[in-house]
């Protein structure tokens, strides 16, 4: 069927590997989506570089085929007289799973099937918008209007320094106070990358790279070596031998929980967004 073959397709956004999920040829599957897209006037997918990304249409489809394909599968075990054990889809990002989630993921496992995905915010959101997750957290500098939100917790922005620094002694630092020093940093382009850059050039702080670093543990861990200081959530745990020294200049970071509005009709996706708090 072209709908569930799209939502393959969707979940993988690449020919080859959702064409070897359903054990169809790549010609076969361009050709159902294709038949699919021509069938309701609407491109559902476009290139971006070498990435393809669902249109709005495309993420509607695909939200549609999963919810359908959920739908029948609960019928079927209702039919057969045994218990539905579709899991709820939790999708989020490093941090929240390290420092933020704990704590509800082992509360829900404990009564319901849950699947987790490890992604960032924008694989987050085209997971929620596509009907590939029930719900997400994440870090949004920007809330999505079509998408139900609401805010999860809120950190300060703190910046680790071995405990022998000079800064090491201060209740809270200003960006201008990193003025030649060296910074582990996530690689170019991240957000939190980009947001620190141009919040310490507006400070005025010349500041050099020490290492470029993926994740807050690998962060911590290069800081605790004294390869250089970082400016962390402040949700992360302070390392012993490290001060945690919050920068007063760089706004707070907010985890917001995000689901599309019709999910509340599904009581499995409550009773997790009622343990996220």
């Amino acid at each position: 069927m072209d709908l569930t073959a799209f939502a393959v397709f969707a979940a993988h956004l690449n020919f080859t590997r959702a064409a070897e999920e359903l054990h169809i040829s790549q010609p076969a599957l361009h050709v159902k989506i294709r038949k699919l897209s021509e069938s309701l006037g609407r491109p559902l997918y476009r290139r971006e570089g070498r990435r393809l990304v669902l249109t709005a249409d495309g993420e509607a489809v695909a939200r549609f085929a999963r919810g359908q394909d959920e739908r029948l599968a609960s019928f079927l075990a209702e039919f057969a007289g045994a218990p539905a054990q579709r899991p709820v889809v939790l999708a989020a990002g490093q941090g929240a799973y390290l420092y933020l989630l704990g704590d509800a993921i082992r509360t829900a496992l404990a009564s319901t099937p849950l699947r987790l995905i490890n992604c960032d915010h924008r694989q987050m959101l085209a997971a929620v918008r596509g009907g590939q997750a029930h719900v997400g957290v994440s870090v949004l500098d920007v809330l999505p209007p079509d998408l139900s939100v609401r805010e999860l917790a809120s950190f300060p922005q703190m910046l680790f320094v071995p405990s022998g620094h000079r800064l090491a002694r201060r209740r809270s630092i200003r960006l201008r106070d990193l003025d030649g020093e060296s910074l582990v940093v996530p690689p170019q382009h991240r957000p939190q990358r980009v947001m620190l850059e141009q919040a310490l050039r507006t400070a005025g702080a010349a500041w050099t790279v020490a290492v470029e670093a993926e994740g807050w543990p690998l962060i911590t861990h290069f800081v605790a070596l004294g390869a250089g200081l970082a400016v962390v959530n402040g949700c992360v745990p302070v390392p012993r031998g490290l001060a945690g020294i919050p920068v007063k200049d760089l706004p707070p970071v907010t985890y917001h929980v995000v689901h599309q509005p019709s999910a509340i009709s599904d009581p499995r996706v409550v009773s997790l967004l009622s343990l996220l708090g």
